[in-house]
């Protein structure tokens, strides 16, 4: 298994910089194909026809400036791939709403790489929310990038986040052409006491399974007080992680949006770039 086809999304935010030149590095590293996707967006209307009626050329406007900022988008993305001298790219401009476009297009890729929102940025409510969406219904792992991103992926140290869950399984399968890449890679699990033992015999049937796809891990189980994503960006931070690897929404999501979990902690918070998988 590896990537051989390649995706970021495009769209108008300052952090769509430092992901497509990360998503070239990676097309370039595993000599991938990799397809720039720039949605329009729709123009937003009033829900009362008589209102959105009113808006006339205004709203003809609004349509026009949204296709422009999206064939924008996509021509930067094509010349920044060219100056890297990238074999084999293609920028689409896709006009519909910025969710269902990349989830569609994010079908016929191995990877989708976005953004972390910036929440300085006036639209981080939007894009936090087509982010989430992205997460939740992709059927592509997604590699999320934090907005204070500046440099490449680094290869050295990585972290599987571990809680015997279907997405954890999941999100560690997609990753497993950068798992192989890693000079270390730490198979992690946190837990709020009592269940140590029953833990590590499933992690030692995993790291063997790991090292016949080519992965050596090494194990760690550790106790906890704080919530697992807290737990989990400390000891990437500890041990200058360069990707954690982690499954997005294990809950449902209203009890993330009530209760707080991993997933949102991660979204919050990352400061290393998170691969998840739904």
């Amino acid at each position: 298994m590896t990537y051989r086809t390649l995706m970021v999304g495009l769209d108008a935010s300052p952090t769509r910089f430092a992901r497509t030149d990360l998503a070239i590095a990676l097309a370039r590293d595993f000599g991938a194909h990799l397809i720039g996707v720039a949605p329009t967006g729709l123009v937003d209307l009033p829900a009362a026809p008589e209102a959105a009626a009113m808006l006339g050329d205004d709203a003809a406007t609004a349509w026009e400036l949204l296709i422009e900022q999206a064939q924008s988008a996509a021509a930067e993305f094509h010349e920044r791939c060219k100056a890297a001298r990238l074999r084999s790219f293609e920028a689409l401009v896709d006009r519909a709403p910025h969710a269902p476009s990349f989830i569609t297009h994010a079908q016929c890729t191995d990877l989708l790489v976005m953004s972390q929102p910036d929440p300085a940025h006036s639209g981080h409510r939007q894009d936090r929310a087509v982010l989430e969406q992205v997460l939740m219904h992709s059927a592509r792992p997604t590699l999320v990038v934090p907005y204070v991103q500046r440099g490449l992926l680094g290869m050295d140290r990585m972290l599987v986040g571990w809680n015997e869950s279907r997405e954890a399984v999941r999100a560690m399968t997609e990753a497993l052409p950068l798992l192989r890449r890693a000079g270390e890679v730490s198979l992690s699990h946190w837990h709020h006491g009592g269940e140590a033992v029953r833990v590590r015999q499933h992690m030692h049937g995993l790291r063997q399974w790991l090292a016949f796809q080519g992965v050596d891990v090494e194990e760690q189980i550790s106790p906890t007080t704080a919530p697992f994503g807290e737990a989990m960006l400390s000891a990437a931070c500890d041990g200058t992680i360069d990707l954690i690897v982690v499954g997005a929404y294990g809950h449902p999501r209203w009890m993330e949006d009530l209760f707080g979990g991993t997933s949102r902690t991660l979204l919050d918070a990352m400061t290393v770039p998170v691969l998840m998988a739904h």
